[in-house]
C-alpha cells in the first residue's frame, strides 16, 4: 500500500512535469509570435477571450496565459479591460486539458506510444534549429504526461481489496449537499497544493474512473479546482502593481461567480450535463450509477461518466464567459474599488514598476516585463537631465545644492535600478529559454549599464560644478548659452533613444535618428572646445572657469555616447 501511495505521488509528479515540459516547448516555440498574438488580438472583450482561449488551448496551463496576462498588465502592454477578457477566455482554454485525459488517457493506452514519440522527441532536441530543439521538448512533455497519467491509473489502489477505505470514502459521500461542499473544497485545496487544475482534473477523472466516488462528488471537486487555480495569478500579482493586483481578483471573481451560480443551481445544472451525454448516444451520468472500469476496460456508464466531467468543466467556463463578458466594465470598476490606486502615484516613480510581478512562470513572457522596465529607467535617467540643467544654470548656493543633491540621488537610483532589473535577468537567464531570447538578455544587460552610467554623467557634472562653486567661478551668460544648446541636444538624444527603446528589440530597423542626434552632440562638443580655446589665448578667459566649462562640455558629450550604445544595442544580431 505504501509503495503504490509513493508510486502515484511519482506518477503525479511525472505528470505536472511533462505538462510543465510540453507548455515550455511550445511557449519557446512560439516565442516572440506569441507575446504579438496576445498583444494585438484584445482590441474587444470577445477577441480577448478567443485570444485567451486559443494560447491556453496551446500551451495547456491556464495558469501560465493568467500569469502572462498578470506579467502584461504589470508591464502596461495590456489594460484592465483586455486582461479580463484574456482570462475568461483562459478558463475556457483549460478545459480542452479534461477532454484530452477523457479521449485519450482512458480509451486508449496512449502510453504506449510514449517511449516512441520520447525517441523523437529527443532526435529534435538534438537538431541544430533551437525551434526544432523546443519542438522535441514538447513532444518528450506531452509523452511524459500520459505515462504519468498511465502510471497514476495503475498506481491507484483497488478498493475491492481495501473495503475499509471504499468505507470512509463513502461516510463522506452521504451527507447530501453538505458532501458537495466537502469535496468542492476538497477539489480547492488540491489544486491549491498542486498548482495545477489539470493535475487535479486528472486526479478527480481517477477516482472517479475507478468507482471512488460518484459523479456529483466530481462535479463539486471540479468546481473546487476552478477557485483553486486562481490562486497562481494572485500570487505573481502579490508584488506586482496595482493593475496586476486588478488582473488577479478579476480573475477570482470570475471564478467564485461562476461556482455560486453553480451551486445554487448544482442538481440543473447536472441534469442539463447529463441531457447533453445523452445527445451523443452515452446513459446520462447523473442518473446511471457504476462501480468503474470492469477489468481493466471502459464501460459505456464509466466512459459516460468521463465525457460528463469534461463537458461540466467545459459548459461552467462557457456560460459564466456568456455571462459575464457583458459585464467587464463592472467588474473593472468592482475591482478598482477592492484594489484602491496610488493618491501620489509620484510617490512611486522612482520604484521598479513592471517586473516585481512574482515568478517566471513565463519566461519567455517575462522579457516583455523587463523591456518596459528599462524603458522606464530610461525616462527616469531623462528627468535626471532636467536637474543638470536645473544646476548649470542656478547662481543661488542654497538652490544649487538641493539640485546637486537631487543629482546624487539620481545617480543611487540609477545604481539600484541597474541591479534589481540585472537580478530579475540573471533568474530569467537560468530559465529554459529559446536562443533568440538569450540574445536579447545580452542585449538588455548592455543597455542597463550605460543608463546606469548616464547617472554617474550627471552626478560627475554636478561634482564639477560644486568645485566651480568652492572656487568662487562663475560661467558668464555666453557660456550659459552655449551649455544650454549642447543640454538641449542631449535632450534631443534622449528622445531618440526613448523611441528606439520604445520600439524594442529585434523591431527596431534604422536608428537614423540616435546617430544624428550624437553627432550633432559631437560637432557642437568640437566647436565650443575650439571656442574656448580661443578665448583663453586672445580673449584672457580665466583657465580655471574655462577647464570647469570644457568639463561639463566633455561630460554632456559623454552622455550622448551613453546613448548611442544604447540604440546600437537595440538592433537585433548586433552582438552575433
Amino acid at each position: 500500500m505504501v509503495l503504490q501511495i509513493l508510486t502515484l505521488i511519482g506518477a503525479l509528479g511525472m505528470f505536472l512535469y511533462g505538462m510543465n515540459t510540453m507548455s515550455s516547448g511550445l511557449q519557446k516555440a512560439a516565442g516572440e509570435k506569441l507575446r504579438n498574438f496576445l498583444a494585438a488580438m484584445t482590441s474587444n472583450p470577445v477577441k480577448g477571450v478567443l485570444t485567451g482561449l486559443g494560447i491556453t488551448a496551446i500551451i495547456q496551463s491556464s495558469s501560465a496565459t493568467t500569469v502572462m496576462v498578470v506579467g502584461f498588465v504589470n508591464a502596461g502592454l495590456l489594460t484592465l479591460t483586455q486582461a479580463v477578457g484574456v482570462i475568461m477566455g483562459a478558463n475556457i482554454g483549460t478545459t480542452v486539458t479534461a477532454w484530452l485525459i477523457s479521449l485519450l488517457g482512458f480509451k486508449m493506452d496512449i502510453s504506449i506510444l510514449s517511449i516512441p514519440l520520447m525517441a523523437a522527441g529527443f532526435i529534435c532536441s538534438m537538431a541544430k534549429k533551437s525551434r526544432t530543439k523546443n519542438i522535441g521538448e514538447f513532444i518528450i512533455g506531452f509523452s511524459l504526461l500520459f505515462l504519468g497519467l498511465s502510471f497514476m491509473k495503475e498506481s491507484v489502489p483497488d478498493l475491492e481489496t481495501h473495503p475499509e477505505v471504499l468505507s470512509f470514502i463513502s461516510t463522506w459521500t452521504g451527507f447530501g449537499f453538505g458532501s458537495v461542499l466537502i469535496f468542492l473544497a476538497f477539489g480547492t485545496i488540491l489544486t491549491l497544493v498542486l498548482q495545477s487544475s489539470s493535475a487535479t482534473m486528472a486526479l478527480t477523472l481517477i477516482m472517479l474512473n475507478m468507482g471512488w466516488i460518484p459523479f456529483e462528488m466530481a462535479a463539486a471537486m471540479v468546481l473546487g479546482e476552478n477557485i483553486g487555480t486562481t490562486i497562481t495569478a494572485n500570487i505573481a500579482a502579490a508584488v506586482g502593481n496595482v493593475q496586476a493586483k486588478r488582473a488577479a481578483i478579476a480573475h477570482t471573481m470570475f471564478n467564485v461567480f461562476g461556482v455560486i451560480w453553480a451551486l445554487a443551481l448544482f442538481k440543473p445544472f447536472l441534469a442539463f450535463i447529463g441531457k447533453i451525454i445523452s445527445l451523443f448516444g452515452y446513459p446520462d451520468p447523473t442518473v446511471t450509477s457504476f462501480a468503474g472500469e470492469i477489468g481493466g476496460e471502459q464501460t459505456p456508464a464509466s466512459t459516460a461518466a468521463l465525457y460528463g466531467v469534461s463537458m461540466l468543466h467545459t459548459m461552467f467556463n462557457l456560460i459564466n464567459t456568456c455571462v459575464l463578458i457583458w459585464f467587464i466594465p463592472w467588474i473593472v470598476k468592482t475591482v478598482q474599488w477592492i484594489i484602491k490606486g496610488h493618491s501620489k502615484p509620484e510617490e512611486e516613480s522612482f520604484k521598479l514598476k513592471y517586473i516585481n510581478a512574482g515568478h517566471l512562470a513565463t519566461a519567455e513572457i517575462a522579457i516583455e516585463q523587463a523591456m518596459k522596465e528599462i524603458v522606464h529607467f530610461s525616462e527616469i535617467s531623462r528627468k535626471g537631465l532636467g536637474y543638470v540643467r536645473l544646476a548649470i544654470n542656478e547662481q543661488d548656493p542654497d538652490k544649487f545644492e538641493e539640485y546637486r543633491q537631487k543629482l546624487v540621488k539620481y545617480e543611487e537610483i540609477s545604481d539600484r535600478i541597474e541591479y534589481e532589473i540585472a537580478s530579475f535577468m540573471n533568474a530569467l537567464s537560468k530559465e529554459d529559454i529559446s536562443e533568440d531570447t538569450k540574445a536579447q538578455i545580452r542585449s538588455m544587460y548592455k543597455i542597463i549599464s550605460e543608463l546606469e552610467s548616464l547617472g554617474d554623467s550627471g552626478e560627475a557634472i554636478s561634482r564639477i560644478l560644486s568645485r566651480k562653486n568652492a572656487h568662487s567661478q562663475s560661467f558668464d551668460k555666453d557660456e550659459l548659452v552655449k551649455l544650454n544648446r549642447l543640454t538641449d541636444m542631449v535632450d534631443k538624444a534622449y528622445e531618440a533613444m526613448i523611441t528606439n527603446l520604445n520600439t524594442g528589440y529585434g523591431n527596431l530597423k534604422d536608428i537614423t535618428n540616435a546617430y544624428d542626434a550624437e553627432q550633432n552632440i559631437n560637432e557642437m562638443r568640437n566647436t565650443l572646445r575650439e571656442q574656448e580655446i580661443v578665448n583663453i589665448e586672445h580673449n584672457g578667459s580665466n583657465y580655471q572657469t574655462s577647464m570647469y566649462y570644457m568639463d561639463v562640455i566633455s561630460q554632456l558629450e559623454t552622455m550622448g555616447d551613453f546613448m548611442i550604445n544604447v540604440s546600437q544595442a537595440l538592433m537585433k544580431n548586433n552582438d552575433r
